[in-house]
C-alpha cells in the first residue's frame, strides 16, 4: 500500500504528540502519527520528576536557569540552544496546561515547585511523581480527539526513503539527501507500505534498551538515531549516556528498572552504603544533590569497591506523611515488593536513562536531510552538551515541537510527493530456528554496552566492544538481507548501530567530558590548560 501524508510523524511521545496539535491547527494538510507500540507506551510516561522552566520570578530568572544548564553540560552546550530552551520555555508550559496537563499547586494557586540537583532554584513543575505519565495522558486525550490527525498504533517505521531508494548513490558527503516518506511495517499485513510525506519528522525517543539495565522501556531501542545514521544523516554526542544515579535494585525489573526520581534527593533523601554509612562527602560538595554524573560515577565505585550491588537512598528521617504524600506512586512500589520507604532505606543502583547525543538538529529542529525534522530524545539540539541537567528533557521536547512546526508550516509547499518512490522489496522468509538468532544477539547487544561502553570506560575495553559490535552487525546484516522483515529484526539493527555510535563517539573523544568518563584521560580538559 502507498499512503500520502503532508506531515508524517514517527514517534508519539510529548514531542511527536505536542508538533502534532500544532501543525494539525494550522490546517495545512494531512497528519499522521506512526507509533510502534500503543500511544501511551512512550518515555515521556516514565519521566517521574518534571519539567524545568522559570516561574517563580520572585526568586528565580533566565539567566540562572541559563547558567544551571550550561554548568551541568560541562560548558559545552550550545549557548543559543540553551537560551532558546529556557526563554520559550513558560509559553510552553501554559500551552501543556491549556491541552489539559495538571500541575500540583499550593494553596495559594501558585504551582509547586520542586528542586532538583543542578538547578539553584525551585523550579521543577511536577505532578506527584508522575509528571511524565500525566502530561503524555493530557496530549493523548488532545490527539485522540482531534479528528485531523491519524494514528496509526503498532506500526513500525523500517526505513526513511532518500534519493538512494531510487538509485542514487549517497554518502555523507552528498550535498543535499531529500527525505521523502518513510517504508513502514502493518502489523496486521506484515507488509511493509510505502508512506510518502513532504515533511518528515522523527520523534522515536531514546535508546536506553541496548543496555542491559535501564529506566526506558523495551521499545527504546534507538530507532531514529539508526534511521538516520543508515540514510547518512549527521549524528552527534552519542557518547554522553545518562545513566539515572538511583533506579530501584530488584534483580529481574531491567527493562525498565523503577526509577526513583531525582527529586527524592532534592526532598531531602541521603545516598548512604547498605551499613549506614554517608559516602557523598568524599566525592562533591553538593553530597547527594551533586548532578547526576557525579552521582553515578560515586555510586558506581562505592559499589565495585565495597562488592555491593547496590547502594540505598534513605528518607526515613523525613515525615512519614509527607513521603507519602509527595512520592505515593514509589512508595507503592517499594510497597509491592516489602520495603517501607518511611522506616526502611531504598535499594537503588545506576541505569541507563537518557541520551544527550542524538541526530544533529537546527534551532529550527531541521536535520541536515532535507525535509526530515528531528525532535525530543532521538535529536541533538545542543541543549545538553556533557550532560543533561535534570528535567530540561521534557521543556526542550516542547520548546523544540513549537520551533519545528512553525518551520515546517511555512517550508511544506516547498517540498512535493515523490511518486517515484518504489514498493519495498519483502523477499524471503524467517523460521523459528533464525529467531533464536536475533533473541541472543539482542542479550548480547545489552551485555556488551553494560560492561564495556557503561559509566566507566578505558579504551580497551571500548575495542573489545566495537570487535563485538562489529561481528553481530555482519551476522545480523546478512540475516536481514535474506529474510522477511520483522519488527523483532529491525529493532535489534538499530540497537546494533546505535551501540556502534555509542561506542565510537567515545573512542574518538581522547578526554573525561560530562557524562564520558574513560580511566585513560582521566585529566578533565579544562586541568589540562591548568597543567601546561
Amino acid at each position: 500500500m502507498v499512503y500520502k501524508y503532508d506531515f508524517l510523524i514517527i514517534g508519539s511521545g510529548i514531542a511527536g504528540m505536542s508538533y502534532a496539535l500544532k501543525v494539525a491547527r494550522a490546517h495545512k494538510g494531512k497528519v499522521c502519527m506512526i507509533c510502534k507500540s500503543s500511544l501511551d507506551e512512550a518515555n515521556t510516561s516514565f519521566a517521574q520528576g518534571g519539567v524545568a522552566s522559570v516561574t517563580n520570578l520572585e526568586i528565580d530568572n533566565f539567566d540562572k536557569h541559563i547558567q544551571d544548564t550550561m554548568i551541568a553540560g560541562d560548558y559545552i552546550s550550545d549557548y543559543n540552544a540553551v537560551k532558546q530552551v529556557v526563554t520559550k520555555a513558560p509559553e510552553q508550559i501554559k500551552e501543556l496546561v491549556e491541552w489539559g496537563t495538571n500541575f500540583d499547586k499550593m494553596q495559594d494557586g501558585r504551582f509547586d515547585l520542586h528542586r532538583e540537583g543542578g538547578h539553584s532554584e525551585f523550579r521543577i513543575l511536577h505532578h506527584a511523581d508522575d509528571t511524565g505519565a500525566e502530561i503524555q495522558r493530557a496530549l493523548m486525550d488532545a490527539v485522540r480527539s482531534n479528528p485531523d490527525i491519524i494514528i496509526k498504533e503498532n506500526h513500525f517505521a523500517v526505513e526513511i526513503i532518500t534519493q538512494h531508494h531510487l538509485g542514487a548513490r549517497v554518502t555523507r558527503r552528498t550535498p543535499y539527501i531529500n527525505c521523502y516518506g518513510a517504508y513502514v511495517l502493518n502489523p496486521e499485513t506484515q507488509k511493509v507500505d510505502t508512506y510518502l510525506s513532504k515533511v518528515t519528522v522523527m520523534c522515536t525517543g531514546g535508546c536506553g534498551a541496548v543496555y542491559q539495565t535501564t529506566t526506558n522501556p523495551v521499545i527504546a531501542t534507538g530507532d531514529g538515531e539508526a534511521m538516520v545514521y543508515r540514510a547518512k544523516g549527521t549524528v552527534a554526542d552519542m557518547e554522553f549516556v545518562q545513566f539515572h544515579p538511583t533506579s530501584l535494585y530488584h534483580p529481574g525489573e531491567t527493562h525498565p528498572a523503577f526509577l526513583i526520581t531525582e527529586a527524592m534527593r532534592g526532598y531531602g533523601g541521603i545516598l548512604k552504603l547498605p551499613t549506614g554509612e554517608t559516602f557523598m562527602e568524599k566525592y562533591d560538595k553538593r553530597l547527594s544533590l551533586a548532578p547526576r554524573d557525579i552521582v553515578a560515577r560515586a555510586i558506581d565505585k562505592e559499589m565495585k569497591m565495597h562488592g555491593f550491588d547496590h547502594v540505598c537512598l534513605d528518607v526515613t528521617h523525613k515525615d512519614a506523611e509527607e513521603t507519602k504524600h509527595h512520592f505515593p506512586n514509589i512508595y507503592a512500589k517499594c510497597l509491592s515488593i516489602g520495603i517501607d520507604i518511611t522506616k526502611e532505606m531504598i535499594p537503588v543502583r545506576p541505569a541507563a536513562h537518557y541520551m544527550c547525543g542524538g541526530i544533529k538538529v537546527d534551532l529550527n529542529g531541521c536535520s541536515n536531510i532535507e525535509g526530515l525534522y528531528a525532535l525530543g530524545e532521538c535529536s541533538c539540539t545542543g541543549l545538553h552538551g556533557g550532560n543533561r541537567l535534570a528535567s530540561n528533557s521534557l521543556i526542550e521536547a516542547v520548546v523544540y515541537a513549537d520551533s519545528a512546526a512553525k518551520h515546517s508550516i511555512d517550508h511544506v509547499d516547498d517540498f512535493i510527493f515523490n511518486d517515484k518512490v518504489p514498493e519495498w522489496n519483502d523477499d524471503g522468509t524467517l523460521t523459528n530456528e533464525e529467531h533464536v538468532l536475533i533473541t541472543q544477539s539482542v542479550k548480547e547487544v545489552g551485555q556488551i554496552m553494560s560492561n564495556y561502553v557503561g559509566i566507566v570506560r578505558s579504551d580497551l575495553r571500548l575495542k573489545r566492544a566495537w570487535d563485538r559490535l562489529d561481528l553481530i552487525y555482519e551476522e545480523t546484516e546478512a540475516l536481514f538481507k535474506r529474510v522477511k522483515i520483522s519488527k523483532d529484526l529491525c529493532e535489534l539493527r538499530n540497537m546494533i548501530n546505535t551501540g556502534y555510535l555509542i561506542t565510537r563517539m567515545a573512542i574518538e573523544r581522547k578526554e573525561s567530558r560530562g557524562l564520558h568518563y574513560t580511566v585513560d584521560y582521566p585529566v578533565h580538559a579544562y586541568d589540562k590548560k591548568k597543567e601546561k
